[in-house]
């Protein structure tokens, strides 16, 4: 793993008895709540967690990886407790570390969820790096994402199963196209969790840089980097919108670049400073946040992202409705209602 060299350490600040709905998403979050209070639902996918195996999962695990704790993997083990302190996460999750050059970290398990992290990941941060993607993943765990990542993996075996079944098959792409929506919301919800472990936007951007290059810090431009954020939303013609749609459809994670834009504009729109100045909800009022409330703020978050678009299809939609408001008013002044 790399070396932090000369950085100073940082102060972090312990975000107690944080709730996840503090790093969640609108549209991961509305979800998750409605989800949380139905009654049965949990037990019902635990029961499904016997056609997935998790137990197997495990032993894959425990029998071929590393898993961290004092003894090994020292210092990863103490980003990770470390990481968890600053989140207020009171049971840990048993941490795996596995032989990969894939630049990746995953949470699963349905009863126990664990953490594994792939060693490209061990090689190629630097501390504070890795303290964000553990973050992330603890915000996965937190959030109860295993829960329902393992589910999204069950249907997409079960769809490859009935691809010859043309009726049944569009039906379960359509379910596998809307938890591909959430699994994508659900990242953008991890990787605020990591940088509220990591407390430090320049790293939480870092390692955006990293996994879009392989690492190649030394011959990136943050300025550049983020503009192609911009560029991705509003380049091309209509072409590239529909293009640009069906690229998402089968993608469980947002594009590194996309994830970077996405996470400097909760930063730049002040959500994250006021957690991290205490402002934040309990996790003692899970129970009572509002499935309705969560709703409407899962529509706006759609509704404010459609109207800042610079995506062609975006503006068109735009520029369409308001020319048919603009019929509909010049119709309403010319034949008023009558009373």
């Amino acid at each position: 793993m790399s070396e932090n060299g000369d950085r100073p350490t940082r102060q972090r600040v312990t975000l107690t008895d944080i709730s996840s709905r503090a790093w969640e998403h609108p549209a991961d979050r509305g979800a998750l709540v409605a989800l949380r209070q139905l009654k049965g639902f949990d037990y019902l996918l635990r029961k499904m967690s016997g056609m997935i195996n998790e137990r197997a999962f495990r032993l894959q695990f425990l029998g071929g990886a590393i898993r961290v704790d004092e003894r090994q993997f020292p210092t990863v083990h103490r980003l990770y407790t470390e990481a968890a302190a600053t989140l207020d996460v009171r049971q840990l999750p048993e941490l795996y570390v596995t032989n990969s050059p894939i630049w990746n970290a995953m949470t699963i398990g349905m009863d126990k969820p664990f953490i594994v992290v792939n060693s490209a990941l061990i090689q190629g941060m630097d501390e504070e790096e890795l303290r964000f993607v553990l973050g992330h993943e603890l915000g996965h765990a937190q959030s109860g994402h295993a829960l329902y990542q393992s589910l999204l993996l069950w249907l997409m075996r079960l769809t490859g199963a009935l691809n010859w079944m043309p009726i049944g098959a569009l039906g379960l792409r359509a379910i596998v196209a809307a938890l591909h929506e959430w699994s994508r919301k659900a990242e953008l919800s991890g990787d605020r969790a990591g940088l509220l472990a990591a407390q430090d936007p320049a790293v939480a951007l870092r390692v955006q840089m990293k996994l879009a290059s392989g690492g190649q810090l030394g011959e990136l431009d943050t300025t550049t980097f983020l503009a192609q954020g911009t560029e991705y939303e509003s380049a091309g013609d209509l072409r590239d919108s529909v293009l640009k749609l069906l690229l998402l459809e089968a993608q469980s994670h947002p594009m590194a670049v996309i994830r970077a834009h996405e996470l400097r504009r909760w930063v730049d729109e002040g959500e994250y400073t006021t957690i991290v100045s205490g402002d934040y909800p309990k996790r003692q009022d899970d129970a009572n946040a509002s499935i309705s409330q969560e709703a409407k703020n899962a529509a706006k978050s759609y509704t404010d992202a459609f109207n800042r678009s610079q995506d062609p299809l975006a503006k068109l939609l735009r520029d369409l409705g308001d020319g048919l408001g603009g019929v509909r008013d010049w119709v309403s002044s010319r034949f008023p209602p009558r009373n």
